[in-house]
């Protein structure tokens, strides 16, 4: 005997206009949404036995957080029943959507400090499970020009060379450049091979008159409320 297809939910059209994620919007603000109804906002519709808010519930419940969601692929989005090619990629462009809107305001504020870097990619580098080395190039006022990442390697390991971050700086006539990466394991105290790095980039800088404002590895944040989440070379005399 074949199995009873799933009871159908009730459809976002069918509740109740206080419980409709877009009435609720236009009436109430868009902070009286829950992530789950955000979420449906986007998709529009869900799958059969779901509406777009139970949809979205559900990938709350796999996932665990927006920000677990927003590190997501296309092709890991795409195998969830009900979500297709078209709410994968809508998903993909929303996050980046919201990456690149908070960065746009240090494209008029400098970013001249380790607590700037760290406010700028901390929350999303602090989140990856590889190493992975961005470079944040700057012009003459300190301001942001771009955001690359050169490389991304394993758990613990990631491969960095010289040339390939002067290649970066160059092609987009940076005045400076910030160099990032994260450490999975959370401690952001720099290995020996962070500091060679470091030194070697310091030293072709200065001889190519390109300003090497730092080097800042990001960890995750202590319950130690002394300790730093980063670990900045230039405050520890190193740059």
């Amino acid at each position: 005997m074949e199995d009873d297809p799933p009871p159908l939910s009730p459809r976002i059209r069918d509740l109740p206009a206080s419980d409709r994620p877009r009435e609720k919007l236009a009436a109430r603000g868009p902070g009286s949404l829950t992530d789950a109804e955000i979420l449906a906002i986007f998709f529009g519709t869900g799958r059969r036995g779901m509406s777009a808010v139970d949809l979205g519930r559900e990938l709350l419940k796999r996932f665990g957080s927006l920000q677990s969601i927003s590190r997501r692929s296309i092709e890991e989005l795409n195998q969830i029943p009900g979500i297709g090619p078209a709410k994968a990629t809508q998903l993909a462009a929303v996050f980046e959507f919201g990456r690149r809107l908070a960065r746009e305001r240090y494209h008029e504020l400098p970013i001249d400090s380790p607590e700037a870097v760290y406010d700028l990619l901390g929350a999303e580098m602090r989140a990856l499970s590889q190493e992975s080395v961005r470079l944040v190039l700057l012009d003459n006022r300190a301001n942001l020009v771009h955001i690359d990442e050169v490389t991304r390697g394993t758990l613990n390991e990631c491969i960095a060379h010289p040339r390939d971050i002067f290649r970066t700086v160059i092609a987009w006539s940076a005045a400076s450049f910030i160099l990032v990466h994260n450490h999975p394991s959370g401690n952001a105290s720099p290995s020996q091979a962070d500091i060679r790095l470091t030194r070697q980039l310091r030293d072709a800088a200065e001889l190519l008159r390109i300003e090497m404002h730092d080097h800042v590895i990001i960890g995750s944040p202590s319950t130690d409320l002394q300790a730093q989440p980063y670990y900045s070379f230039r405050e520890s005399g190193l740059i």
